[in-house]
């Protein structure tokens, strides 16, 4: 397969030439934005992350496998690639780890009262805290129980919260007491103390997370999916506890009131950050490319 690789995969020309000593043959081009270096008729197949924000994918006449460096979908055209039969990968699992991670660390961050420990400590001032909460019991709502949502799952259950799903398949799984429809959010979010967002980006899911379910929901929401799943203005002026590491436009503007939001913890789009990244990812896309030639 003629295979056109991007920098979006960091350790790529690591695995070049074993990748053309499996029988492909590779051009390699490091900024998505750049020209390509072959023509798009070339490319048969393509292992990258935004590339179709710059080349339509309609240029690619002859394109057939996708493998996507990223968890989300929603770079890509979903209605091209169905309608071509394009065989598209994402980088499931790759990510899940340290986003759960990440979550879990956020909620403790709250709950703990870390940010006013901070600055004590800062100022030198010995002051103890007596209004700690306790996580265990605790009942954490997880909307979208992917690969990201069921790590969640797995670290929550594991400090004693009850843990209830909501996701378009409802279903049993051992790492939650219960999943349940997108039908029954409404309801969830009322009883709820941790919303975590796991979800994807879609037409129905843009703006899930509106002023009526805020004005629902008392505790504290995580957003580690996509910024465009929760209604931002609804956000700013929602009386609430957040964790949130994306938005709607990044990075997100210096004026914005949630920089200074009181109980909100902002980071810059990096909850999917962790050291065991790289392995992950170049299991998939190996894995991926085998099964592949398996099916050629």
């Amino acid at each position: 397969m003629n295979l056109l690789i991007t920098g979006a995969w960091t350790d790529a020309k690591n695995y070049i030439e074993e990748i053309e000593l499996a029988g492909h043959i590779v051009e390699f081009i490091q900024q998505e934005k750049d020209p390509l270096p072959c023509p798009y008729e070339w490319v048969e197949g393509v292992i990258c992350n935004g590339l179709f924000l710059y080349h339509p994918i309609s240029r690619f006449n002859n394109l057939r496998y996708i493998q996507l460096t990223s968890a989300g979908y929603d770079r890509v055209s979903m209605d091209e690639i169905e309608k071509r039969n394009i065989k598209i990968h994402n980088a499931r699992g790759v990510y899940s780890i340290p986003m759960a991670e990440f979550a879990l660390a956020g909620v403790l961050d709250l709950y703990k009262g870390m940010a006013d420990f901070r600055e004590l400590q800062r100022r030198h001032k010995w002051t103890k805290n007596r209004s700690i909460r306790e996580l265990a019991g605790s009942r954490v709502l997880i909307v979208g129980c992917g690969s990201v949502g069921t790590e969640c799952a797995k670290r929550f259950k594991a400090l004693d919260c009850h843990v209830i799903g909501i996701d378009v398949f409802v279903r049993e799984d051992y790492y939650y007491d219960t999943i349940k429809g997108l039908d029954e959010l409404s309801t969830e979010a009322m009883y709820a103390n941790v919303m975590i967002l796991t979800l994807p980006l879609t037409d129905k899911t843009r703006g899930l997370i509106n002023k009526g379910i805020l004005d629902l929901f008392k505790g504290i929401i995580v957003n580690i999916s996509r910024g465009g799943v929760i209604d931002q203005k609804a956000l700013e002026t929602w009386d609430g506890e957040a964790v949130l590491d994306v938005f709607e436009e990044e990075p997100l503007d210096e004026r914005s009131p949630l920089w200074d939001k009181k109980d909100t913890i902002v980071t810059p789009h990096n909850s999917f950050v962790g050291s065991g990244n790289a392995r992950r990812l170049k299991d998939v896309i190996l894995n991926n490319l085998e099964t592949l030639k398996e099916d050629l």
